[in-house]
């Protein structure tokens, strides 16, 4: 099992924002809030998603499961799930 670190509120924000240019690149990316819904807002599908989770996943080391996906729809949830 490997061992991983718990990032700071603002290192989680950083990572899931970067992850996030790879894949929905543009304005809207950059004034993005923390409760604005990530499908809607950036205009993710389900693919983009999935592409969303697994490269955080692969990053942290963090397996994240389809039951944590609903408090994942936007960046403040993303945060919340990274530092706990």
């Amino acid at each position: 099992m490997t061992e991983h670190t718990v990032p700071t509120g603002a290192d989680a924000r950083a990572l899931v924002l970067d992850v996030l240019r790879t894949i929905a690149p543009g304005p809207a990316l950059e004034s993005l809030r923390p409760d604005d819904d990530l499908r809607d807002v950036l205009g993710l599908d389900s693919l983009d998603f999935q592409a969303l989770v697994a490269r955080v996943s692969e990053r942290t080391g963090l397996r994240i499961e389809e039951d944590d996906y609903a408090d994942l729809a936007d960046l403040a949830g993303w945060v919340r799930h990274l530092t706990s």
